[in-house]
């Protein structure tokens, strides 16, 4: 294993790209590719490029932003480049930009850009630090202030829900119900009113 100044290490150390060709046993029912295997691909990519980094094996605790821009078609080939955005003490933060192009069109797309936390683990299975990440360019600093400023709203999303959860009142919140498309059985009128 490679040692780095202050067992730091630079994003180009561990950046991967995964890349393979899109068959038809890959489409889903409406002949694109199926959701599932492209999460499944970005999940490689995100722990080869974390345990590349940390030098040990790795979990998936979280995805974030799994937005599919466009679709993907068979025949296509895919490319998805993962980067280390941000570390923590025993997670990551691995960044994946999936890129389909069409060879017989000449045409290449941005379908996903997803963000994968990952932790590292022991020999025993229990969270183990990483090391550092060495920031040598304006777009590293950039990616890694983007990825606390992600952690730092999720944190803040996470308090609002459970707020919802605990303090919803669905009687006194029934009138949001009115312009949406649901419908209420007479039962359940009954009970609520």
């Amino acid at each position: 294993m490679a040692v780095f100044e202050e067992d730091y290490r630079p994003i180009s150390y561990s950046q991967t790209t995964l890349t393979e060709l899109m068959i038809p046993a890959y489409a889903n029912f409406g002949g694109k590719i199926h959701g599932g295997i492209l999460l499944s691909l970005m999940d490689k990519v995100a722990y080869a490029c974390a345990s590349k980094h940390a030098g040990n094996y790795c979990v998936t605790v979280s995805v974030d932003n799994v937005d599919f821009l466009q679709p993907v078609e068979v025949g296509e080939m895919v490319s998805m480049k993962a980067s280390v955005n941000y570390v923590g003490k025993t997670s990551m933060v691995i960044g994946i930009r999936v890129i389909a192009e069409d060879f017989r069109q000449g045409l290449v797309k941005h379908t996903n850009t997803s963000y994968f936390t990952m932790v590292a683990k022991d020999d025993e299975g229990k969270p183990t630090q990483v090391p550092g990440l060495m920031l040598e360019t304006r777009e590293d600093v950039r990616r890694y202030l983007e990825a606390i400023r992600r952690k730092e709203l999720k944190g803040v999303y996470k308090f609002e829900l459970d707020n919802v959860r605990t303090n919803l009142s669905v009687e006194a919140d029934l009138p949001k119900l009115k312009n949406e498309r649901c419908g209420l059985t007479t039962e359940l009128k009954m009970k609520l009113i």
